[in-house]
């Protein structure tokens, strides 16, 4: 069995589908997937499919959808219910887990090989690491389950945990490409990356060291006037003082700021 969240939801095993075709109890299946074989309370599984107002018959209504579930399972699993509900979507005091072994789900994956690519930075294996981003973001076929909307609170909370793992993976894959001189590579990703996420000063900053390393230093120069801007109309700030020393060293054309001149295993030396 293999089940995907990163991206649209998925549970197979073989060709068969174990993803109920209702939504609520899609989103049920969600939150069990995402808490990675720990208990759920009832409490959460209400919360999620109905807010602050679970109706007087949402207990019963749960242990429906937990039933289906179970039944689906065992459809596709081809194994009983009585199997199905003691090894895999269980009943524990106060809630229900569904428990998964190592390799069936997606995130497990994705956070093994974001470990390794951050115990490669360590080991100073530049090459390592960023095979191991590379492989860790492909995992993600979209926002992190897409088709289950909308998500109640429950679901809220840890796709935004999964979502701000995946923009920190593509911050440090990026970092990791350019400490390897792969700054014309990654100019196409910041390009978009800025325009997605209009404040975040990390990724204006390696767009401008990316564009500075590639010969552009005047447009290295209007990405941090864009964002400058940006951040004055809609926040009343200015950019960090980092930013505005990394400014200074491309309008300088500072060496430091050089591939060539940085030191292996470290970032452009902007302090």
């Amino acid at each position: 069995m293999r089940a995907n969240v990163l991206g649209p939801l998925t549970l197979r095993h073989g060709a068969l589908s174990g993803v109920p075709s209702a939504m609520k109890p899609r989103k049920v299946l969600s939150l069990l997937l995402l808490s990675d074989g720990r208990m759920v309370p009832v409490q959460s599984l209400m919360a999620e499919l109905w807010g602050d107002q679970p109706p007087r018959t949402g207990l019963t209504t749960l242990q429906t959808y937990i039933l289906h579930l179970r039944k689906l399972l065992a459809q596709v699993l081809g194994t009983s219910s009585a199997a199905v509900t003691r090894d895999v979507l269980q009943t524990r005091p106060g809630g229900y887990a569904l428990v998964l072994r190592s390799g069936q789900l997606d995130v497990h994956d994705y956070r093994t090989l974001v470990t390794q690519a951050e115990c490669a930075l360590e080991g100073g294996d530049e090459r390592a690491a960023d095979a191991a981003f590379r492989q860790a973001l492909a995992l993600w076929q979209g926002p992190a389950l897409v088709d289950v909307t909308p998500h109640g609170r429950p679901l809220q909370a840890e796709v935004a945990r999964l979502e701000q793992s995946r923009l920190t993976a593509i911050e440090r894959g990026i970092e990791t490409r350019l400490r390897l001189g792969g700054h014309l590579e990654v100019l196409s990703d910041l390009a978009s990356l800025v325009v997605e996420h209009r404040f975040h000063e990390g990724l204006h900053s390696q767009y401008m060291l990316a564009l500075h390393r590639s010969g552009q230093r005047t447009r290295a120069l209007a990405v941090y006037q864009r964002l400058r801007m940006t951040m004055a109309e809609d926040l009343g700030l200015e950019p960090s003082a980092k930013l505005q020393r990394l400014q200074q060293a491309v309008l300088i054309s500072d060496p430091r700021l050089d591939h060539e001149a940085g030191t292996p295993g470290r970032g452009p030396v902007v302090a």
